[in-house]
């Protein structure tokens, strides 16, 4: 039996360099600036009023409910203790109590 004759198979350099220029073609487009999850998570929160638990970056448990937002800070309702206005800077975290 003879060996079948094979031909190596790669492109030639003009293929290469075809590709390479429609890469750098059209750029994509940068991601929103902003993409609303965070308003969405909020919403939901204060609308079910769901008792949360928000770590300060000391440290320190809060819990109550979500009252309203805005750009900077929370307003948190505790039960038995007097409400709260926390930045979000000073927040960690937070998780459903």
């Amino acid at each position: 039996m003879e060996p079948a004759n094979r031909k190596l198979i790669r492109p030639s350099l003009n293929e290469i360099k075809d590709q390479r220029n429609r890469k750098d073609g059209p750029k994509k487009s940068s991601p929103p600036d902003q993409t609303n999850a965070e308003n969405f998570y909020y919403l939901k929160q204060m609308q079910s009023k769901t008792p949360m638990a928000i770590v300060l970056k000391d440290g320190e448990t809060l819990k109550g409910v979500i009252e309203w937002y805005d750009k900077g800070c929370l307003k948190v309702n505790r039960e038995g203790e007097p409400n709260l206005l926390v930045f979000k800077s000073n927040i960690k975290y937070m998780y459903k109590a």
